[in-house]
């Protein structure tokens, strides 16, 4: 498997398949040829369904300034191998002098085909990580007296933890933006940003489990707004599902008062579960629905709360598993191809759902049947049936019936 680091990305949204991932692409093919004038860029499958929405274009066209750069857009040529797909053509003087093909697979990790034998490799795995199953990685862990934090530590050195550091000081600072700002969010829907109204807007009635409810949810709206207008955040797995897993961790520290460390520690567990989704299944809506989008941040969040109580390893897996479990099939259905409605939503519903999973796991892991490993494929199948138009196209769902007005 991967660094943690390719699980958590720092970088500026709307979308870490449609932005982050074509962004790094240009930018691999910028310094291979330093001497180019031009791009020629087209775009297939969901990149090309969806890309204008997202801005995959524009995003496209700033990364390769000065470099001239011309994006089409192509919603017909199949897409056999990875749904979204690009094709860059590099061109010096006139002439052609290369063409790759990319594959953007989630989470802003891109694959050029050829550079690696096979793109079901999961992704150019670069062998950081011994084990690729949560089963491999639980018996080593209990054979050694290690948490899944220090199993990370192990196999990555001491800098991951360094990293961790700061993926966790920008989770909070995106959290402190989105609380902050007011206004409509870019785009035809003009979504009114509700994060703010969120936090300081108590219920008539607040008991203890309502205010719970809304401080979670309101920090899952400002990571997830903040997303949404191009702001800048991590990964977690993925640009669409990255509120959950700061709105859980956020809530705990300021209620709880765990230090920055243990948050470390406890995104270093969600991370390896993350990792063992990316490479088994899919974090990409596109190849699998949004169950491989918030479902996954939602088991990450699961798994890293489950930490921070210093839970076992069974429960760990039993917390993970349940949020997944809950989120199989659903569908990625972005309306007008934003990720807002219901993206942003989403968000807030997994991260209460997080929570819930770690409550069952406190009771009920000596009783439980599935394995992680096994709802993690029953995902990915589930995924591979789901049909074109509910896996992020906008051509399924609500995506299909809701009536943009223009006013």
């Amino acid at each position: 498997m991967q660094s943690l680091r390719e699980i958590y990305k720092i970088g500026r949204g709307p979308s870490s398949s449609h932005t982050m991932g074509p962004e790094r692409a240009i930018n691999i093919m910028r310094e291979r040829y330093p001497n180019a004038d031009l791009f020629k860029i087209t775009l297939y499958g969901s990149l090309a369904l969806t890309g204008s929405g997202h801005g995959t274009d524009t995003v496209i066209a700033k990364t390769a300034a000065p470099v001239k750069c011309e994006v089409s857009f192509d919603a017909e040529t199949a897409c056999p191998v990875h749904p979204n797909t690009m094709n860059i053509e590099v061109y010096e003087n006139g002439k052609a002098v290369c063409a790759k093909r990319v594959y953007s697979v989630g989470g802003g990790t891109v694959v050029f085909e050829g550079e690696k034998t096979e793109l079901i490799e999961k992704y150019a795995d670069d062998g950081i990580y011994p084990h690729n199953s949560f089963a491999e990685i639980a018996e080593y862990c209990k054979d050694k007296k290690l948490r899944l934090w220090q199993y990370a530590e192990q196999c990555e050195g001491k800098e991951i933890t360094q990293y961790l550091f700061e993926v966790w000081e920008r989770m909070k600072a995106t959290v402190h933006e989105g609380l902050t700002t007011s206004g409509t969010l870019p785009g035809c829907l003009k979504t009114q940003r509700r994060a703010q109204k969120l936090y300081s807007q108590k219920h008539i009635d607040e008991s203890a489990q309502t205010k719970e409810n809304r401080l979670v949810c309101s920090y899952a709206f400002a990571t997830s707004e903040q997303n949404a207008a191009g702001g800048i955040i991590v990964t977690a797995p993925t640009c669409g599902a990255c509120g959950v897993v700061p709105a859980v961790l956020m809530y705990m520290q300021e209620t709880r008062g765990f230090s920055d460390l243990q948050i470390v520690h406890a995104l270093a567990a969600g991370g390896i579960i993350g990792n063992i989704i990316k490479k088994n299944a899919s974090i990409s809506g596109a190849e699998c629905g949004c169950q491989a989008e918030i479902g996954s941040a939602c088991c990450m969040a699961s798994a890293a709360l489950a930490e921070l109580f210093e839970m076992g390893l069974d429960q760990i897996e039993y917390a993970a598993e349940v949020a997944m479990e809950h989120h199989l099939g659903l569908t990625c259905d972005p309306i007008a191809g934003l990720v807002q409605i219901p993206c942003i939503e989403r968000n807030a519903v997994a991260a209460m759902r997080a929570i819930n999973a770690v409550s069952l796991a406190n009771f009920l892991t000596d009783s439980r049947k599935i394995s992680f490993d096994l709802v993690v494929k029953t995902m990915y199948n589930t995924g591979k049936d789901l049909l074109n138009g509910y896996r992020e196209t906008s051509g399924g769902g609500l995506a299909k019936y809701y009536e943009i007005k223009n006013n």
